[in-house]
């Protein structure tokens, strides 16, 4: 017996159904259809060799990629996202001192950063009341991602500096990161790639429409 499992079948034709439309159809009518319009050929015809893979398109992070390993750095991006619009600034809620706005490199879909808007580096550095208003941003953060995405858990904190893991170390931001019970995968640790179900923009605007004060 021959170990191969395609043996005996790299020679035969293997009859493909015609896709019409969306929907499947033995009509010779609507295969002569099907081939004389090239959009409704079926992929299956395509060339190709079919393997055991899933296929994962992330077409928008070709954004993340052109802009190279170190992004955004010409500016503060969290000096610059309150001057620009809620939507392009990724912001879903604005506080007096500080605000909340999604990672534009999320980990999980709805992970929000809470930033003061003074351009200072660690937590010992804000006043009382940026303080204040960080923990309660916090609060409610963690309110409206469990009421929209039915989150199990968080992940909450800061990385002070950048040998402490901090991305943009001059400006201090805290991490609020939704978690569910069955969000961790094999993706980040063989393919550092994570698995992201939504799109930034429909995020920002599931959250920002749920916050209240």
């Amino acid at each position: 017996m021959s170990d191969d499992p395609l043996a005996g079948s790299r020679d035969r034709e293997v009859p493909v159904p015609e896709l019409v439309e969306g929907r499947v159809s033995d009509d010779p009518v609507d295969a002569d259809r099907v081939h004389a319009d090239p959009a409704l050929i079926d992929a299956a015809t395509l060339p190709g060799v079919p393997d055991g893979f899933q296929r994962l398109w992330t077409p928008h992070r070709m954004a993340y990629i052109k802009a190279g390993p170190d992004p955004l750095r010409e500016t503060c991006p969290f000096c610059e996202a309150p001057n620009k619009s809620d939507e392009d600034g990724l912001i879903v809620a604005r506080g007096r001192t500080a605000y909340a706005l999604l990672n534009l490199f999320p980990y999980n879909s709805g992970h929000l950063l809470i930033c003061p808007y003074r351009h200072i580096a660690t937590y010992d550095q804000a006043t009382e009341e940026e303080v204040a208003e960080i923990g309660a941003l916090t609060q409610q953060a963690m309110r409206v991602l469990r009421t929209v995405s039915r989150c199990d858990g968080f992940n909450i904190g800061m990385n002070q500096g950048s040998v402490a893991g901090a991305g943009v170390d001059e400006h201090l931001h805290q991490h609020v990161v939704p978690r569910w019970a069955s969000d961790a995968n094999f993706f980040p640790i063989i393919a550092r790639t994570k698995a992201l179900p939504q799109l930034l923009g429909d995020v920002r605007r599931a959250v920002a429409e749920a916050w209240t004060v």
